[in-house]
């Protein structure tokens, strides 16, 4: 029985850990525009102590972890981290969020340390809206998507944001694409986090129509995936393709919610929609025990909050997405 629940009897079990805040992308609705307030190496968690962290959250009951960033394979000492963290015993599940920009390099030497599953933003199809949306080479995403394939991962998930007059119109290519590349789609709502996240609502799709839309084209079936996210999938009858849709305002996952953010800080962030967090990072450097930690932690999690407020409190968190992972 994991040992984290927090007040709402949650088991907590997932930790996604932001190795960088940095990224070579800069998708609109993440990166403000000219956004260079990153935050300086000298304050970003040692291996040494990212390492000792998951596992003192291995030990409280964390099984799942997924790299994120920013951009995580734009931090060249990747991949000692995850060699490190794939050979943590109680770690039964590692993953990595990526815009596999610089997946082609990465991809075997990603899956011989222990990342079989990951997750690839792509917004678009077109090399022009591509560019326009994230001022990024969809050449070297596909390269990298190729090269993941190759490299035997599996399942590769399609993360596509989708917004209003900007990538909806896509909606069917992306489904053609992944049939055709055995790859899983998931659809994503724009949520109003950041400065980037003001202009959200008049972006948003509401993926229930998304949903009859592709329903008026296929007939879909309740499916299941592995993973500890919030996807809600479907299957594409006769098809292995499956769909899932990511609804935080819609039909929002919060009673649900198994997981907590550490940013490369050490920040525990314990909501992406609210402001609460642990800093951990100044414990780790006063020298603080195992037990110490883990007094922190228990602290932490009893403040998580029930739900996010993003429909009633649209502007409340300011946060750059890219500090906290997604």
């Amino acid at each position: 029985m994991p040992m984290l629940r927090d007040p709402f009897g949650r088991n907590i079990e997932y930790l996604r850990l932001s190795v960088t805040d940095r990224c070579d992308f800069r998708c609109f609705y993440c990166l403000p525009k000219g956004f260079k307030d990153f935050t300086p190496p000298s304050t970003w968690l040692t291996l040494d102590e990212i390492e000792r962290l998951i596992r003192v959250f291995s030990e409280m009951g964390v099984s799942k972890v997924r790299l994120t960033g920013g951009e995580p394979l734009v931090r060249k000492d990747l991949p000692e981290l995850v060699q490190r963290l794939g050979a943590l015993p109680q770690i039964e599940d590692l993953s990595l969020s990526t815009n596999a920009s610089q997946l082609e390099k990465y991809a075997d030497s990603l899956k011989q340390s222990g990342v079989s599953r990951i997750n690839v933003s792509l917004d678009s199809l077109d090399r022009e809206l591509f560019r326009h949306i994230t001022q990024g080479d969809l050449d070297k995403v596909l390269a990298g998507l190729k090269a993941a394939k190759r490299a035997g991962m599996n399942p590769i998930k399609i993360n596509m944001v989708v917004m209003k007059g900007v990538n909806d119109h896509e909606i069917g290519d992306m489904v053609d694409f992944c049939l055709k590349h055995d790859f899983t789609l998931r659809f994503i709502e724009t949520m109003p986090v950041g400065e980037t996240g003001k202009n959200a609502t008049d972006r948003y799709v509401d993926l229930r129509e998304v949903r009859k839309e592709l329903e008026r084209r296929f007939m879909l079936e309740p499916a299941a995936m592995r993973g500890a996210g919030p996807a809600s999938y479907v299957r594409v009858a006769d098809t292995d393709l499956r769909i899932g849709f990511i609804t935080p305002m819609s039909q929002h996952f919060c009673e649900t919610c198994n997981r907590v953010r550490l940013s490369i800080e050490g920040t525990l962030y314990l909501c992406l929609g609210k402001h609460d967090n642990a800093e951990l990072r100044p414990l780790l450097r006063q020298g603080v025990s195992d037990e110490g930690l883990k007094e922190a932690i228990f602290e932490a999690i009893s403040r998580k909050p029930e739900r996010h407020e993003f429909n009633e409190n649209p502007g409340e968190v300011m946060r750059v997405m890219s500090l906290t992972g997604g």
